[in-house]
Parts: structure tokens; C-alpha cells; sequence
């Protein structure tokens, strides 16, 4: 792999081929048109939580090693050296997830990063809840970020989460009634990352009692009314 030894693990399901979200069709097609592309380029992708930022940003750092492309990818809600981002000017992409989580040290650095890459062909793709202009960061650096191609994720509806979660328990051989996703998101919550914790501790309990994921058994374990 062309990725720099950094303590992030990339989720191999999570590819550009299998990003949804049809109003997400203009986001995807110009990510894969800059494969093709030399000339460096700025990408904010904004999006409320379970959007699928990661996603697409894993799915491209998963497409530049297919194409035996330098790449690094990160998530700033981990804790991460000062200076790790100083020397990404020779990579190919680098990809930063939760740009808002990043110190005043590593601001800096991914201002001084964008300032040196307009001498490269680097493409770099960040990620954010809010937009440029709202971000709490220094300001030149939301100024640089402001400049950059700008698009926004749109909130999945109940169906594309349902998509995204039968897959998941796909590859977990876990078989699920559609109805009880539904039933989640009612009762229970539409958060992606609150339904799939949800959904690994209903696994824990179907096991136990041996007995599938039922609604007696979503309410009985979830403490639903």
C-alpha cells in the first residue's frame, strides 16, 4: 500500500463504487474526474453526521491504491503528532477527516500544506459538520478553505440508511427483517452509527437467548416503551 505509516485503518467496504445518495451523483463524479487530473486541487466535503464524509474519503484513498497512487488518509478525532502533516506536499491525495477536531499547530500546518501544494499535483479532500465559513479555526485558514470546491452530502433517507445497514449485516451474516429497520429508525434513532451499535448488542442478546432480532426484543434490550 502507498500510504504513509499512520495509526488509521481504512474500512475495506467503504469504496467509491458503493457511495449512495443520488443527490451525492455530482460530489462522486467530480471526486473521480480529479483522478484523471494533474493539477492540484482543494475539496471541502461538508455533511451532517452519518452523511458518509468517511466514506467517500476512504473510498478515495482505496481508489488511489488501486491505481498505485500516494495517499494518506487521517481522522483528526484522533490524537495525532504535530508535524504529521508537513510533509504531505509530495503525496498524490491526502484525504482529512473531522478537519475541525485539528489543533492550532496542525491549522497551521494544513495552511502551510495548502499554500505549498499549488506547486504540485496533490488533490486535497477535507471534511467537515459545518461550512468553511463557520468553522472555529484560524482564519487564514478558513479563508484558504473557503476557496476550495465546496459540496455538501445530503441526509440519507430511511431507505438509503436501510441499504447501507443490510450490507453491513451482510458482511456480519447477520439476517435482519426489513421491518425491524424501520422500526429503529421510529423508535429508536436514525443516527447510522447509533443503529449499528444498536444492532451489535441485539446480535449479543439474539445469541444469548437464541432466539432472532425481533421487535419483543429490540424493546426488552433497548429499553423501548
Amino acid at each position: 500500500m502507498n500510504q504513509l505509516g499512520l495509526p488509521f485503518s481504512l474500512n475495506s467496504k467503504m469504496l467509491l463504487r458503493n457511495f449512495i445518495g443520488e443527490k451525492n451523483k455530482q460530489t462522486l463524479n467530480f471526486i473521480n474526474n480529479l483522478f484523471s487530473q494533474q493539477d492540484p486541487c482543494v475539496v471541502y466535503i461538508q455533511g451532517d453526521e452519518s452523511t458518509g464524509k468517511t466514506h467517500l474519503l476512504q473510498g478515495i484513498a482505496f481508489e488511489s491504491l488501486s491505481r498505485d497512487l500516494n495517499i494518506v488518509y487521517i481522522d483528526a478525532k484522533q490524537d495525532l503528532p504535530d508535524g504529521v502533516i508537513s510533509g504531505f506536499d509530495t503525496l498524490d491525495w491526502v484525504c482529512i477527516d473531522n478537519i475541525a477536531c485539528l489543533s492550532d499547530t496542525q491549522q497551521q500546518e494544513l495552511f502551510d500544506l495548502y499554500n505549498r501544494i499549488k506547486q504540485t499535483s496533490t488533490k486535497l479532500v477535507v471534511s467537515g459538520v459545518c461550512f468553511p465559513g463557520d468553522l472555529d479555526m484560524l482564519k487564514d485558514l478558513k479563508t484558504r478553505l473557503s476557496l476550495a470546491f465546496v459540496f455538501s452530502l445530503e441526509a440519507l433517507d430511511d431507505n438509503s440508511k436501510a441499504v447501507i445497514l443490510e450490507g453491513k449485516m451482510l458482511d456480519k451474516n447477520i439476517k435482519i427483517d426489513s421491518k425491524i429497520y424501520a422500526y429503529l429508525f421510529k423508535h429508536y434513532s436514525r443516527n447510522l452509527t447509533d443503529i449499528l451499535s444498536a444492532i451489535n448488542k441485539l446480535d449479543e442478546s439474539s445469541l444469548q437467548q437464541k432466539q432472532n432480532i425481533t421487535i419483543p426484543l429490540i424493546k426488552q434490550v433497548l429499553s423501548i416503551d
